[in-house]
């Protein structure tokens, strides 16, 4: 098997243990070697999506994007953090100085604390909690926190008006992701991200293919961009919660929404594409990092293709669209998932076997049949309500004297 990941990590175990320290202590240091390791590695990658986002735009835009730094303009994200670090570096007078900087710091830091559960390979994970999707949701709203603190902390009402939008956002959209979880959870019989790759031996988009949407829409209005960036909303409140921040504090905010997009698309890969999974890997586990980051920047490119094709949906609507419809669509997606689980269990089906995803996802069809057909009866509703003539006012409303 190879798989020189490990083999580095036991030759510095060994080489540390020879140099006399305890099995904690060494234990301790690879930890620490972990964190910095992958750190770097997930923020190298963010420059990366810097050049990826500006060269999609520009094909959906008809443009060229960046190419004069460097071949393709490879070097361009270089320039630009070269750019942010050495703008002046302001603080606008009345803020909460401490609350005002380490909102940047927590707003990144939370987004790279995510990958501590994603497991890279199948001998490649950084910590396999027996909650790892209760840990998703509950970093989740600590990121959420620091855009709170960077709005409340700027002394400005265009950045407070924006940190609201946030939370009304986010509590909105959090519900149906929350529950739209818990449907790999019971595919599964496990809240490990870890356990939750190993029994994809059929993807669970196959199974619960509606979950699988309803997570990708929330993570999409969780991520705050388009059709649902009412907490930046630049056109209409001036960038929003972060308008006091310049140089490399808004770069931090920055690298924070791009990480935060591809950290989506590997929960999204880990949850329903079998994250790791994938030919050979079992063979050459270092195959699994390649397969969970294809997986994790096609479904990039659909959070890309999302913000640049549609217009920004109205606040009501979101709202509306969110409490109206998704939410009572994944309550209804995981009762009758979990009532099918039992029932296909009773007849003898074993989970994850073909027959199984292929029951689970006729499920899926259904419920899907059953919401359009709804939707088609409210529409129709509607389409009478607007055209049907309405009633004149009374003379003594309409301003119009009497004869």
């Amino acid at each position: 098997m190879f798989d020189p990941i490990n083999a580095i990590a036991q030759w510095l175990a060994k080489l540390l243990a020879g140099w006399g320290l305890s099995s904690g202590l060494v234990n301790l240091i690879l930890t620490l070697l972990g964190v910095v390791v992958v750190a770097s590695f997930v923020l190298i990658v963010d420059i990366f999506l810097v050049w990826v986002e500006r060269k999609v735009v520009a094909r959906f835009q008809d443009r060229l994007g960046p190419n004069r730094l460097g071949p393709f303009g490879l070097i361009q994200p270089l320039a630009d953090i070269i750019k942010l670090l050495i703008k002046e570096d302001i603080t606008p007078v009345g803020a909460d100085k401490v609350v005002y900087n380490l909102a940047p710091i927590l707003a990144l830091a939370t987004v790279l604390m995510l990958w501590a559960v994603i497991p890279f390979a199948p001998t490649m994970l950084g910590a396999d909690l027996n909650v790892g999707v209760l840990y998703i949701v509950a970093v989740g709203a600590v990121g959420t926190l620091g855009i709170i603190m960077a709005g409340w902390a700027s002394n400005n009402k265009y950045a407070l008006l924006g940190a609201m939008r946030t939370v009304a956002l986010t509590i909105a959209y959090e519900v149906p992701m929350v529950i739209s979880l818990l449907v790999p959870v019971i595919l599964a019989r496990s809240m490990s991200i870890h356990q939750i790759v190993n029994m994809q031996t059929i993807w669970y988009i196959v199974a619960a293919p509606l979950a699988a949407a309803i997570f990708l829409i929330s993570a999409i209005a969780e991520l705050g961009r388009a059709p649902f960036d009412l907490a930046e909303a630049e056109s209409e409140i001036v960038a929003g919660f972060h308008i006091e921040y310049t140089g490399m504090k808004f770069g931090l905010f920055y690298a924070g929404e791009l990480l935060h997009a591809l950290t989506m698309g590997a929960l999204f890969a880990s949850l329903f594409m079998g994250g790791w999974r994938g030919p050979f890997v079992e063979q050459a586990p270092i195959l699994g990092v390649l397969y969970l980051f294809l997986k994790a920047m096609f479904i990039y490119w659909v959070i890309m293709w999302v913000k640049y094709s549609l217009p920004r949906v109205r606040i009501d609507h979101m709202l509306n669209f969110n409490w109206k419809f998704l939410t009572p669509l994944a309550l209804a997606v995981v009762m009758l998932t979990a009532l099918a689980d039992k029932a296909l269990v009773e007849f003898g089906v074993s989970a994850g076997s073909l027959s199984y995803s292929l029951s689970m996802l006729a499920v899926n069809l259904l419920i899907g049949w059953i919401t359009l057909s709804l939707l088609r009866s409210y529409a129709r509703i509607e389409r009478r309500r607007v055209a049907a003539p309405r009633p004149a006012a009374s003379p003594e409303y309409s301003g119009v004297a009497k004869s």
